[in-house]
């Protein structure tokens, strides 16, 4: 079995007059939530040995605010950026190779495609806040499909 750990953004501030979405940083209330995340992926042993994140600053700075989790090499990955599940899921299906893969992005893409691994829906408000955490985990070998996947835990700050 292989784990993949999809981490939304932590609360990040508005949008500044004329700055793109792309250059919004984490709040305050954001960089704490990070570091909270980081807390509990080292507390449950969720050591990622490959990370992508998204190439926004506000994704950038939650994976820097997490601390120390096992050294994995971070990779930005443009595609994150505003992408659809089925996005997601092809980037996801390119990684088979890592035994833990941590994903840093944005909704709804990564609500939608936990739950479509999950539950085979990716139906809209599932429900994953900034800063929140799914963990699923699938089979070693196998493509990413609707349903693949078991979720066995979620957290949120």
């Amino acid at each position: 079995m292989r784990d993949l750990i999809l981490l939304r953004h932590a609360h990040a501030d508005a949008a500044g007059a004329g700055q793109p979405d792309l250059d919004r940083p984490l709040s305050a209330t954001g960089r704490e939530e990070a570091r909270a995340a980081g807390d509990w992926l080292r507390e449950h042993g969720l050591l990622p040995d490959r990370v992508l994140c998204s190439p926004s600053a506000r994704t950038r700075e939650t994976l820097a605010a997490l601390g120390d989790i096992g050294g994995a090499p971070a990779t930005l990955e443009p595609a994150i950026y505003e992408a659809s599940p089925g996005t997601l899921a092809a980037l996801v299906d390119t990684q088979r190779d890592a035994e833990c893969l941590l994903l840093v992005g944005h909704n709804p893409g990564l609500e939608q495609l936990a739950a479509l691994m999950h539950s085979g829906q990716s139906g809209d408000y599932r429900g994953m806040p900034p800063g929140g955490i799914a963990v699923l985990r699938l089979p070693v070998d196998a493509a990413i499909e609707p349903g693949i996947a078991a979720l066995t835990q979620f957290w949120w700050p």
